[in-house]
């Protein structure tokens, strides 16, 4: 071999080697695995989502102290869309695209996870998402750790009509996807209970809505007929905080018109005047005065961490806890932080509730759940008044629906599909598995 052809390829080896190190370097063994927080830091519903953020970095925190996953320490990326609907998706996309980050954890209002959904599906990243939501998806990109209708707004409603015995209803929403939905499922589900159509009152306001004088006068109103009336309140962020300040001031108490919530938790209560408020409900799948040892546990976590004894905990905070927990064993299962493995491995996964249960995540990317209807105390917390006797499976699909009926969303062989019609044995193509 001639010198001159040696050399040329001395050197062309080296530069193979040079590139070969350098497309392995983002993948290095001690490089941290990077984890996602996609929560409105700002905005109407900071005061929701704010804890959300700061749960994650908890746990991110603790997993490190136990020696991280697949021996890599884990880095937490945060970002604020800043409760701009449009922004979740950019934001989600640098997480996903720029930040290279193995999972997410994000989202609160349904319209903000609808906004990211074709951004995870686009470029296949992983979303574990925290709270309750009106059904009716089920993508191979999310995995649902709040609360499905059939696992809070149904048992709900159910409890306001046989343990209370109302007949008339006040469907009040903040105007956006989850309470349209969900009022959708409600009012379907009341008419096939007996309901008439004149015994439901369905209203919705904006995001940050303040002016409540008409409205409560109109439920007032609503309720002077002699039946039994609640409201069940599907209302958003700090609209909340007027609302019951107007139900107050209007003289409108949890003994004359009870008030069910889906969205008033106990991070919504802590800071202001509750007066207003005692004797009303929620409906979550956990509270804070839940008496358990993980409970506790958890709780005396959280004030280490936050450093501050009065943060209170709620149920966002669980579903994330949840989430991550199943995500970490997802990954050690797996051997690896893909996207695929992960999805395929966390199907039949288990890990405790703060409740005592066991939170198992189903086929739908739906999980098992209990639920606690709790009655507002002075104190801001809630006592619990009813739950379930076990956990409650979540349902993607609702049964109250004529187009959903007949669908079931299941992510594993061979229907891996999230919308399959058990009727025509076809998966519907939007949702389907690719």
């Amino acid at each position: 071999m001639r010198k001159r052809d040696m050399i040329k390829r001395l050197v062309l080896g080296a530069g193979l080697a040079l590139g070969l190190t350098a497309a392995m370097a983002p993948v290095a063994a001690d490089d941290p695995i990077k984890v996602g927080v996609l929560h409105s830091l700002s905005g109407t519903m900071a005061i929701s989502e704010t804890t959300l953020k700061d749960t994650v970095l908890m746990l991110v925190d603790a997993q490190n102290k136990k020696g991280g996953l697949l021996g890599r320490q884990l880095e937490a990326v945060v970002v604020d869309p800043a409760s701009n609907w449009p922004l979740f998706a950019e934001k989600a996309r640098e997480l996903l695209a720029k930040d290279k980050v193995a999972v997410v954890f994000g989202c609160w209002t349904s319209v903000s996870r609808k906004s990211v959904l074709p951004v995870f599906e686009e470029l296949n990243g992983l979303l574990f998402y925290p709270v309750q939501y009106e059904g009716e998806e089920s993508s191979k990109n999310v995995f649902y750790t709040g609360a499905a209708p059939n696992q809070q707004a149904i048992p709900a409603v159910d409890y306001l009509m046989n343990e209370l015995g109302v007949q008339r209803w006040v469907l009040a929403g903040t105007d956006y996807v989850y309470p349209r939905t969900t009022n959708k499922i409600l009012e379907a589900y009341l008419k096939q209970k007996g309901v008439a159509k004149e015994d439901i009152m369905i209203n919705y306001t904006p995001f940050g809505h303040s002016d409540w004088q008409s409205i409560v006068a109109d439920i007032k109103k609503f309720g002077a007929t002699g039946k039994k009336t609640a409201v069940v309140s599907t209302i958003n962020g700090d609209a909340n905080v007027p609302f019951y300040k107007e139900l107050g001031n209007q003289g409108v108490s949890a003994e004359t018109i009870p008030v069910v919530a889906f969205s008033v938790g106990e991070e919504e209560l802590s800071g202001i005047d509750t007066k207003p408020l005692v004797g009303h409900l929620a409906a979550w799948n956990y509270f804070m005065s839940v008496e358990a040892p993980e409970n506790a546990a958890f709780i005396t976590k959280w004030h280490d961490f936050i450093k501050n004894p009065k943060r209170v905990t709620n149920d966002p905070m669980e579903a994330t806890k949840i989430g991550f927990d199943l995500w970490v064993k997802a990954v050690e299962k797996a051997g690896s932080t893909d996207t695929n493995k992960v999805a395929a491995a966390i199907i039949g996964l288990e890990t405790p509730n703060l409740t005592g249960g066991i939170a198992r995540m189903l086929p739908n990317h739906h999980i098992t759940k209990p639920v606690l209807i709790g009655e507002i105390q002075d104190d801001g917390q809630f006592a619990v008044v009813w739950q379930t006797a076990g956990t409650v499976p979540g349902d993607a699909w609702s049964d109250f629906l004529p187009g959903s009926k007949d669908l079931e969303a299941d992510w594993t062989a061979p229907v891996k599909c999230g919308n399959y019609n058990t009727k025509t044995k076809k998966c519907l193509g939007a949702q389907a598995a690719k």
